[in-house]
């Protein structure tokens, strides 16, 4: 229903939360450009999207090179003229202690890739949106709200994005534009099996335990980016969290260590 006759561009939807979010917005009337790095996935993809109906672009490249962010959205007015909605899901995990953490251009890295390519990707595409008073959103994380532990340099990049799109949403709310953020807590995906440890390699290990599906988080987000909702968390103690973090920073810290205990992912 909310993405009815819409043209949008979704990155980071070789998987996970991406292609479960494609997959559920997929109808006769939607064109959609799907972006990634992994070539065979999108190809798949765009065959389910095809096969209810819609019609599917794929742009295969890594956006943390700022070139690539525009060649998804120029491929978009190419392809069908126009962009409603842009989401900005692409991202990169990173599991490690900073004081452990061996290579400080891992810092760069993560922040080209969660941040600056959501950043960039907005940048090219927002004078589409103005024109369709369109709806954008970025995918953050509730370590984007909190301090997360063994989050240091991926929370950074959750809190650059969440400064940078609300201030966005001030400056378009006169254009007919709407921003909404989304703070997942852990889902069911691939993200900690290709994250980066301390070293820059991949962790190769999963979190499902009790973790919303990525099916789940996805239903979520098309209810709040089509009623172009300022913010979506995901989880009860998400909400908690970010409810009681200035009046009970000590209950906050706690909440955000128990978290992460027993998931081995900082061993």
């Amino acid at each position: 229903m909310f993405f009815r006759d819409q043209v949008v561009v979704l990155t980071g939807a070789s998987e996970g939360i991406g292609r479960a979010l494609a997959l559920q917005i997929a109808q006769p009337t939607l064109q959609i450009v799907v972006g990634g790095r992994n070539a065979a996935r999108l190809n798949d993809l765009k065959k389910e999207l095809e096969a209810k109906g819609a019609a599917c672009t794929v742009v295969v490249g890594d956006l943390a090179e700022r070139s690539e962010c525009q060649r998804v959205i120029d491929t978009a007015i190419k392809s069908y003229g126009r962009i409603d909605t842009l989401i900005n899901n692409a991202g990169i995990t990173m599991w490690a202690n900073f004081e452990d953490t061996t290579d400080p251009n891992l810092i760069e890295h993560v922040m080209r890739v969660n941040f600056l390519s959501a950043a960039n990707c907005t940048h090219y595409a927002l004078p589409h949106l103005i024109k369709s008073k369109g709806r954008i959103a970025a995918v953050a994380s509730i370590a984007g709200i909190i301090g997360v532990p063994g989050h240091t340099i991926y929370g950074a990049s959750k809190h650059a994005m969440m400064g940078f799109f609300n201030a966005l949403r001030v400056e378009m709310k006169a254009k007919g534009v709407s921003v909404t953020m989304i703070a997942p807590d852990f889902v069911k995906t691939e993200i900690h099996v290709r994250g980066l440890d301390s070293k820059g390699q991949a962790m190769g290990k999963r979190i499902d335990d009790n973790n919303m599906s990525a099916d789940e988080c996805a239903r979520l987000m098309v209810q709040a980016i089509g009623k172009r909702q300022r913010l979506l968390i995901t989880s009860g103690r998400g909400k908690l969290a970010y409810t009681v973090r200035d009046l009970l920073p000590g209950l906050v810290d706690f909440i955000s260590l128990k978290s992460v205990k027993g998931h081995s992912l900082l061993d």
